[in-house]
């Protein structure tokens, strides 16, 4: 029987990630509680090489800007090949966008597929970081 045993793909370093992807819109209304979702989000495991497939919810209350939806979407892309274990991707997504759009409050979250039977959730909230 085949097995891939210490067979690796190649994949990049966090600095292929996009930062500068991320656009803004200007926000002046009222309080608002803003979540955007996608279960398309991939990054590559460092420790096997394989990739890393999940859910991101990004929910924030804006103070004087928005994320661009598509710019938002650009920036996930870019994870794509890039080697970063999971808490770290959930990690660099939060520092990312609260430094983009300085919110009155933001939580990121991302639940990873399942693998060997363990489902992966990893959640930083300003209310707690």
């Amino acid at each position: 029987m085949a097995t891939a045993e210490g067979k690796t793909f190649d994949f990049q370093g966090e600095e292929a990630i996009r930062t500068e992807f991320l656009e803004t819109i200007e926000y002046s209304g009222l309080p608002q509680e803003i979540t955007y979702e996608t279960d398309e989000f991939t990054a590559v495991c460092p420790f096997s090489g394989l990739p890393d497939i999940g859910r991101v919810t990004v929910q924030y209350t804006p103070d004087k800007k928005l994320i661009e939806l598509k710019s938002l979407k650009y920036y996930f892309v870019s994870f794509r090949n890039v080697g970063i274990y999971q808490e770290a991707a959930t990690d660099r997504i939060y520092r990312d966008i609260f430094g983009c759009i300085r919110p009155r409050r933001l939580k990121v979250m991302t639940v990873y597929n399942i693998r060997g039977g363990i489902v992966s959730t990893c959640v930083m909230d300003s209310d707690s970081v």
